[in-house]
Parts: structure tokens; sequence; C-alpha cells
């Protein structure tokens, strides 16, 4: 049987690749996992109530790109978070997750040839793996860029070759960053968005982690291209309840950008999506729509920062995030480090080159861990606790 080459240099995912380095051994305590970022804040309580009164909607097959109301809620949200005027009909698209989404814009909008040449496809490095596998299946060259201290933990798109730029398609960027919590300011919005004008690509702004951040609100990409008069098809920003509202099961998120490109998404949804059922549709709708659970969350989060920042305050290198619930801290060897704390504590954590790829003999993250803060406080005290005696003291 023959098969598609073009995934054939594809890295093992990094979970698949953790549990070959770990389950060997047995755990040195009873485990703590910190390695995936699932959320376990309880989520608003009435959503029980909202998917009871909505239950006859399973009898129905659902609205491929959201219901008006839904699309309506998430217009409301972006207005009041970011103070963008947006369509409902015409500039957001409803999604099973996000990462559908940053998938599949990419099958969407990358052409087949940028210049006369084969599209590039700009990502940090470490990144979120649907990156990369996006721009392969596209048949683009992924192109990493190191988002690493030197960059300040964001890439740096004005280092990439000119010539780059110009077969350049589609620059993927997130912010706040996983797995290094750094923020894009709005000067570093400005910066791209006029380099993307410049050299005509798209931008495609993850901003799952938004809502979760220390003392201000991140700024959007949305919302500085506005500001600016750009192209209102330059930019596509992609959002998820999985993080503001600690629902990852409920697979609710959206994109929105310009007309021309959510026509152009929509038409490939119609054969190869895969919407939400409508009562989570409804689910869905009622919580854009709340703010108050989100500032619970938030403040949750605010006080594991502090915990974080206590506990590891004097270790060399250590930076507390500015927004998201990692923790990327620094080791000689994050692989070492991983299964050192695991023998010995039970503690599990992610090295963080699993989440990167290696460029030119160098693997960004080689030397850090990623440490996920969504366990219960107590539980993440003890896990940090634990952590800090086995790799630092």
């Amino acid at each position: 049987m023959v098969f598609p080459e073009r995934f054939s240099n594809l890295p093992e995912y990094a979970f698949p690749r953790l549990r070959t380095l770990l389950d060997a051994h047995e755990p040195g305590g009873e485990p703590i996992l910190m390695t995936i970022g699932e959320p376990r804040h309880a989520f608003p309580p009435w959503i029980a109530e909202v998917l009871a009164q909505n239950i006859q909607g399973f009898g129905r097959y659902p609205e491929n790109d959201g219901s008006v109301s839904l699309r309506a809620a998430q217009a409301a949200w972006l207005g009041r978070r970011y103070g963008v005027d947006i369509d409902p009909e015409r500039q957001i698209l409803a999604l099973n997750g996000t990462r559908e989404g940053l998938y599949n814009a990419c099958m969407a909008l990358c052409p087949e040839r940028k210049n006369g040449k084969q599209p590039v496809v700009l990502m940090p490095n470490p990144f979120y793996q649907v990156y990369g596998v996006a721009a392969l299946a596209v048949g683009a060259e992924p192109v990493f860029l190191p988002a690493t201290e030197v960059t300040g933990d964001l890439p740096d798109f004005h280092a990439v070759d000119p010539e780059i730029l110009d077969r350049t398609a589609i620059a993927y960027i997130c912010s706040p960053a996983n797995p290094q919590g750094s923020v894009a300011t709005q000067a570093y919005w400005e910066a791209l968005i006029t380099l993307a004008e410049q050299h005509d690509f798209k931008i495609f702004a993850d901003e799952c982690y938004s809502e979760i951040y220390r003392d201000t609100a991140p700024p959007g990409a949305l919302q500085v291209a506005q500001k600016m008069g750009a192209d209102p098809d330059r930019v596509m920003v992609f959002h998820s309840l999985s993080k503001r509202s600690n629902l990852p099961g409920l697979r609710s998120g959206f994109c929105a950008g310009g007309s021309q490109s959510i026509a152009r998404m929509k038409q490939l949804r119609a054969y190869a999506g895969a919407p939400l059922p409508m009562p989570l549709q409804a689910v869905a709708e009622a919580v854009w729509a709340d703010d108050a659970h989100v500032e619970d969350n938030r403040a949750q989060y605010r006080a594991k920062y502090t915990i974080a920042d206590e506990i590891f305050a004097d270790v060399p290198g250590y930076k507390g995030p500015e927004a998201g619930f990692f923790l990327w801290l620094p080791v000689e060897s994050g692989e070492a480090a991983t299964l050192k704390l695991w023998r010995e504590t039970g503690v599990r954590v992610l090295p963080g080159a699993y989440l990167a790829r290696e460029v030119a003999g160098n693997t960004p993250g080689h030397d850090r861990i990623r440490v996920a803060m969504v366990a219960e406080q107590e539980e993440m005290r003890r896990g940090l606790k634990m952590l800090r005696k086995a790799l630092y003291d």
C-alpha cells in the first residue's frame, strides 16, 4: 500500500513520546499529573440546566456554521473583550474546538503557490503541533522560528529572510504563548501586521489562553488590526471555551476574521466539518455570554501564579508566566529532569523539546520542562514543592 510522503518525517506526538520515556518506570510516589493543559477548575454550575432545556436538539442535524444566536454571542464577547466590531453572519465561524479551525484554516486559505513558488508557513518553535501538520497537509514548507528567551519567547518574524517572507502565505502565532506564557504587545502586533501587509501573508492568531493572565488583559490581533485599518482578511483569530471556561470537553471555539476568509472556511466546512451538536451550541452560547465565571477562574490562576513565584523565587533563571497556565522551567536536560522527577516523586511533567522541532542542530526547549498548573491549588503546591526539591535543591 502506498502512503503520502508529506507526513513521512512527522515526529511522534508529545504525549506518546512521554509515555515511552516514563511508563517503563515506577513513579516515586502517588502520581501528580502536570503534563496536559486540561483545566480542572469547576465549570459554571448552571450548564446542566441549559443542556437539559435544549436536549431535544440531539434529534436534529447541527447547524454547520454555528447557530445565529451562538455566533451573535461570540461576536458580542469579542466586542466586550476587545472593542472590535464583527458581523456574526459574515465574519465568524463556530468551531468544534480551535484545533479543528487552526488546521482547516490552513487547508482553506493557503494557496498552492506563492509568487510562483512553494508557499511557506511560519510558526514559533516550540509550537502547538497542529500548526506543523497543517502546513504539511497543504504542501507548504513549514519554517520554524525560535521563540526563546533571546527573542522574548515570541518568534522574531522580522529576522526572517525577505525571500522567505515573499513566499510566506501564513504565519501562526500563539499569544499568550504555549508553553512560555509570554504576551504579544500592541507594538508587537502592529509590527507583525505591517510586515504581513508588506509581504502579503495572513496571520493566524491562536488566542486560546487570552483570558488567563496576571494583571493586564493581553491585546488581541484583531483588535490591533482594526485600529490600524488593516485589510480585514489579513488576520484570523481563534478562541475557545476550553481554558476560558474550563470546558475542554465541550469542544466549543470559533474563528473570526475577514468575510472572504470566513466564506472559504465555510465552504470547506460544508464538506469536511464536524459541527457542534445543537444542545452543546446552546450551552456554548450561554457560556460565551457570561463573564462572571471567567473572573473567578482568572482569580484562581492568579493565586497559582503566587504559589509558583513563592516556591521558585530564588531558582536561577525562573521567570513566572505573564499569562496562561504553564511554567516553563529551566533545567540542564528536559528529558533527564522529567525522568528523574517521575522516578523520585511521581510528579509527571513534559520535556520542552517534545514541543519543538530541531533546526540547524538546535532544539528550543531542550533545557526546559513544561509544567501545567491545572490541579487544585494544594495538590499543585505539593507537586511544585517536590519538583523544587528534586531538581533544584
